[in-house]
């Protein structure tokens, strides 16, 4: 009886881009799911098991459930851009241990996906309808990124989340008091932020030239007004 051979296939460029889409529509679709609890889940669980929840915040008023709602929204814009760009700095990646802290971020990105997503549907809102642009334009600047070489890259890595950490801080000063749930996502997503951001200086990222943080903050300012409405 002849012997059967095996020849594994490397995989193609076609191969990445079709893999790189196929991540893309269930990012932008909301079906990519979590690998970890809702944070605002699992804080109301500890708090009802300990039997120290007090009683219930009050409800939201309209108004304020549409600014929630709102900010919310702004936040999983920003969320859909780290995905892009972290997706888009591993795929031009040589070095093997610094693609794989890209793709650990963009993963626990993707957490904060869901969990916002969750949110947005408790308070009756939706997504930004300009995602697809945000996340094809985020995926291009990683590429970019990604190509200034190593340092760099996690240099852009290490400003974005420094960024990012302030949004989540000015946030959690605009919310309603009473938002707890979206309270608690910030919360984990900012620790979450920061360690991204250690991981990148730590990794050697280097800090970027005053240009290009203003041309970051510049471009955030623009993402951030248009995504609280549309």
């Amino acid at each position: 009886m002849p012997e059967l051979t095996t020849t594994l296939r490397r995989p193609s460029l076609l191969d990445a881009v079709l893999g790189e889409a196929n991540r893309a529509m269930q990012v932008l679709s909301g079906v990519a799911p979590a690998s970890r609890r809702n944070p605002a889940d699992v804080q109301a669980t500890a708090e009802a098991g300990a039997g120290t929840s007090g009683a219930a915040p009050a409800a939201l008023t309209p108004q304020q459930a549409r600014h929630a709602a709102g900010l919310m929204r702004v936040n999983h814009v920003g969320e859909i851009c780290a995905q892009a760009l972290y997706r888009g700095q591993a795929a031009v990646c040589r070095d093997a241990a610094t693609r794989e802290l890209f793709e650990q971020s963009a993963q626990e990105e993707v957490d904060h996906l869901a969990w916002l997503g969750d949110r947005l549907r408790e308070l009756n809102s939706r997504p930004s309808l300009l995602n697809p642009l945000w996340y094809a334009g985020s995926f291009a600047l990683g590429v970019l990124a990604g190509k200034a070489g190593e340092r760099y890259s996690l240099g852009f890595m290490a400003e974005t989340e420094k960024q990012v950490g302030e949004h989540l801080d000015s946030h959690l000063q605009k919310l309603p008091e009473n938002d707890v749930r979206s309270r608690r996502i910030v919360e984990q997503m900012a620790l979450d932020e920061a360690q991204h951001r250690q991981r990148a200086e730590a990794g050697g990222g280097a800090e970027l030239p005053l240009p290009a943080r203003k041309a970051m903050r510049g471009m955030s300012r623009v993402m951030t007004s248009t995504a609280y409405w549309i």
